[in-house]
């Protein structure tokens, strides 16, 4: 069994910053990638950004500059910080992990962004 812990989600005013953070546990031998999701009211899921066990990274353009994932392989924990926050960042968050053959997902974390 593995799980994804998320945190740091919260409200903050345009231009703000968070940062989110997701620790995976359980039986894990080698994590592969992981990354972030988003989805917004009446939109479809999308990518936000990942990052490989080489720490190559990817990242949607609408987010390119403004964020950054990073990672603690020793904790098994990804991260995302957001920078220059903007209304349409507005959506909940999910961290994924991808470890063997396997997808395993986040609670997801609400990001709220007022104007």
């Amino acid at each position: 069994q593995v799980q994804l812990v998320e945190s740091g989600g919260g409200l903050v005013q345009a231009g703000g910053s968070l940062r989110l953070s997701c620790a995976a546990s359980g039986s894990i031998f080698a994590i592969k990638a992981m990354g972030w999701y988003r989805q917004a009211p009446g939109k479809e899921r999308e990518l936000v950004a990942n990052i490989n066990s080489g720490d190559t990274t990817n990242y949607a353009e609408s987010v390119k500059g403004r964020f950054t994932i990073s990672r603690d392989g020793a904790k098994n924990t990804v991260y995302l910080q957001m920078n220059t926050l903007k209304s349409e960042d507005t959506a909940v968050y999910y961290c994924y992990a991808n470890i063997r053959w396997s997808t395993y997902w986040g609670q997801g974390t609400q990001v709220t962004v007022s104007s």
